[in-house]
C-alpha cells in the first residue's frame, strides 16, 4: 500500500494519475467524489473505491467495509462506501 504524495504524485491530475496507477495497482481508495463521473472505467485493470473521508484516521472505522469492497472489486469497477450513520 502507498499513497499518492508518497509516489510523488501530489499535484498530478485525474486523467494523469489514472494513466499512471492503472496497471501498476489493483485498487486505488479516494475521497475524490467527483473521480466517478471524470474517468470512464472501461476497459481499466484498476478498480476504484470511494470513501467518505479524506482524513487518513478517519477511514479506520470502515476498514471492515473498505477490506470488503477490495476483496469484491473487478478491475475497471467503481465501488462508493457510504459514511456512517451518526449513530455509529
Amino acid at each position: 500500500m502507498t499513497t499518492v504524495p508518497e509516489r510523488g504524485w501530489g499535484g498530478v491530475k485525474n486523467v494523469r494519475l489514472m494513466a499512471l496507477i492503472d496497471g501498476n495497482y489493483d485498487v486505488f481508495v479516494t475521497a475524490d467524489k467527483n473521480l466517478r463521473y471524470q474517468q470512464n472505467l472501461d476497459g481499466r485493470e484498476i478498480s476504484i473505491i470511494e470513501v467518505p473521508f479524506n482524513d487518513s484516521a478517519k477511514p479506520l472505522p470502515l476498514a471492515p467495509e473498505i477490506l470488503l469492497a477490495i476483496d469484491q472489486s473487478l478491475p475497471g469497477s467503481y465501488i462508493e462506501i457510504e459514511p456512517p450513520t451518526s449513530g455509529e
